[in-house]
Parts: structure tokens; C-alpha cells; sequence
């Protein structure tokens, strides 16, 4: 559980802090105010990763050099500080020197807003990174092998596009070291599409009133291995001199009633998937791990229904701790929010001595 959250020179924060609470802690305020830059700073603490962008730079306040994000998760204080080019990791003030080790005392994220339309209507990369996301909090070695697994990809693309004639020895040794992260990555992320179906199936069909829906894992790289398969492919490599085939490929379809979701399912269809999908996330974290993840909701439920909002809270992990943004609490009733509510403003953050429910 993350009990406190502070920030110094974070987006729009010279400095800001809370005291969150075990179930519920609501951000309110008008936009641009810097709620989903608090639930940011929460995300890049426990997991080293922004849902908004890869630059550390872009974490940083206008104007400084450096910012600090700080936490006491579980009873153990957490410290991220970053410039644009390096960070810092610390648990209980012992430095950390790399992010295996910092990530072993960290916590579990799950991020909800917005953009998880993007994992119906967007391309494949955006199904890969909820797999991602997922698998590196669940498997030990899901982040060393993926990490290695794009370090080898960009050695071998950049060699392809380095040389008229290409060096086909070396680029079959970074495809060779590509082959075994691949055949982990792929384990894990067939493992993973296992343990979300029925979880996503059986959210979907109570979100929806009875639908029918189905995930698949569409792995690029065939029984016989990524190194075979780049053997037969250098003709099209030499000429579009790009790696052509690998797990920086996969995708997974998303079907509704035995259709694919991206083309023929409503917009209401697909928003119910969506949030299948990241809530049954949660719960595959939670059954794998053993403890639920922190859930990071970003302004959500003002577009969904009663019914449907009802739905969707009652669905969540009971033992989840939640932070959740809102421009008002008008979607709220009495029951849906246990815990503080906070006001986030230009003048600051206050938390609300008499919260509307």
C-alpha cells in the first residue's frame, strides 16, 4: 500500500504532497490542474514507467534541472529522482543500482483513463505494451528478457541500414540472442492471454448485460524460432533493411460475438471492452502475485452510466487501493468513495474536510 506520495519540481509541481488512503483517495479539480501528473508521478515511483511519455526530461518542471518523486510503500520509503538524461533509485535511503533491484521493493500499478480505447481501436504496439505492463510485474525475468530483446533489435536494424552490403554473420549473432529472449517473451505472454481470458470474458459479458468475447494471442515468430525465420527472410531484409519478423510483432485479436472488436463493435462495445481488459488485468496481477495492484484511474467514470458505472466499481479488486481523478463528483453516490478527497488547484492541493459523499 502506498500510504504518502510527494513531489518536488514534478510537471507542474514546485512541491506537493499526500497522504493517501488505504481505499479510496480522490483528486478533484478543474483540468490542467496537475491531477494526472499526481497519478504519473505514482506510476514512474513503483514501476520506473510513465504511461504518458519515455523522456524524463518531460518529467521535469519548467525551468529546473532535476525533479524527486518520493513514497512510503508498505513501510519502506522509495526515492525516484531524475535529470533529462540519468536517475537516481533509493529504498530507505540505500541507492540502488539498477532498476531490478529497486523494482523488488516497489509495488503493483494498474493504469486506467482515456487512451485504453487505444487498446481496441490502435495498432498492435498498444496491445503489446498492456501485455508488457502486465508480464513485467508478474514474471522475474519478463523485463531483463524484453529489455535485451530490444537492445539486439536495434543493434541488428541499425547494422541493416549501416553497410551497402550487409554483414550477415553479425546480424545472425544479434538474431541468435533475439531467439532466446523471444522464446521467453512469447511464453509469458501466451501464459498471460490464458489467465486474461476468462477474466476478461466474464467482465465483458456483467459490464455489458451478456456479450460474448474473446482474446487471442497472434504470435509473430513461428514453432521453428525467430533465428530460423530471419534466415528465410534476407532477401526482404535487404531490401527494406529492417528486422522482419519477431515478437516486436505480436499482436492480440479482441473479438465480440466471434467479430474482430476494432472494426465491427459499437463504440459502447468497445469502451466495455476496454475496461475489461484493465480491470481484468488487475485481477491476473493480483491471483499471480498474490497482492492486488494499486489502481490509477484517470477521470473515467464521469462517461460512464449509473448502471454501468455501478458495474464497473463493483468489479474492481476489493483489496485494491485506488486513486482516482475527477473534474466533479456529480457521478458519485453515497458508498462510491470511502477515503479523502483532495481539491487540486493553481493555488495548490487541500484536502475536503466535508467531501460531497
Amino acid at each position: 500500500m502506498l500510504t504518502e506520495l510527494s513531489v518536488k519540481n514534478f510537471r507542474c509541481f514546485q512541491a506537493a504532497r499526500l497522504d493517501l488512503h488505504g481505499d479510496t483517495t480522490v483528486l478533484i479539480g478543474k483540468n490542467a490542474q496537475g491531477k494526472t501528473s499526481l497519478l504519473e508521478a505514482a506510476c514512474v515511483l513503483l514501476r520506473l514507467q510513465s504511461p504518458r511519455t519515455s523522456a524524463r526530461g518531460d518529467f521535469i518542471r519548467f525551468g529546473e534541472k532535476t525533479c524527486l518523486i518520493e513514497g512510503t510503500q508498505s513501510g519502506q520509503r522509495l526515492r525516484f529522482a531524475a535529470n533529462s538524461t540519468t536517475r537516481r533509485l533509493a529504498v530507505d535511503d540505500s541507492v540502488c543500482g539498477n532498476s531490478a533491484d529497486y523494482l523488488k521493493n516497489s509495488g503493483l500499478v494498474v493504469w486506467m483513463d482515456h487512451a485504453d480505447m487505444q487498446l481496441i481501436r490502435g495498432g498492435p504496439e498498444n496491445r503489446r505494451r498492456f501485455l508488457d505492463f502486465a508480464g513485467s510485474q508478474i514474471f522475474p525475468d519478463y523485463l531483463k528478457a524484453l529489455r535485451g530483446y530490444e537492445r539486439a533489435l536495434r543493434s541488428r536494424n541499425y547494422l541493416l541500414k549501416k553497410e551497402t552490403k550487409v554483414n550477415w554473420a553479425q546480424a545472425d549473432a544479434y538474431a541468435c540472442v533475439m531467439d532466446g529472449f523471444s522464446r521467453t517473451l512469447a511464453a509469458h505472454r501466451r501464459d498471460l492471454t490464458v489467465w486474461l481470458q476468462p477474466e476478461v470474458r466474464s467482465l465483458h459479458e456483467k459490464l455489458s448485460g451478456g456479450e460474448n468475447t474473446r482474446i487471442t494471442y497472434v504470435p509473430n515468430v513461428n514453432d521453428g524460432g525467430l533465428q530460423e525465420m530471419l534466415m528465410a527472410l534476407r532477401s526482404e531484409e535487404e531490401r527494406n533493411r529492417s528486422t522482419a519478423a519477431g515478437i516486436h510483432r505480436d499482436d492480440l485479436t479482441l473479438e465480440i460475438h466471434d467479430r474482430r472488436a476494432d472494426t465491427f463493435a459499437s463504440e459502447g462495445q468497445q469502451r466495455t471492452l476496454a475496461l475489461s481488459l484493465k480491470i481484468g488485468q488487475a485481477r491476473v496481477i493480483e491471483q499471480q502475485r498474490g497482492a492486488a495492484p494499486l489502481l490509477l484511474i484517470d477521470d473515467i467514470f464521469g462517461e460512464l452510466d449509473k448502471t454501468r458505472r455501478r458495474a464497473v466499481l463493483s468489479c474492481l479488486p476489493a483489496n485494491s487501493q485506488k486513486i482516482i481523478t475527477t473534474t466533479h463528483l456529480d457521478w458519485a453516490e453515497a458508498g462510491d468513495v470511502r477515503g479523502h478527497t483532495y481539491e487540486v488547484g493553481d493555488w495548490g492541493i487541500r484536502l475536503q474536510t466535508n467531501p460531497a459523499v
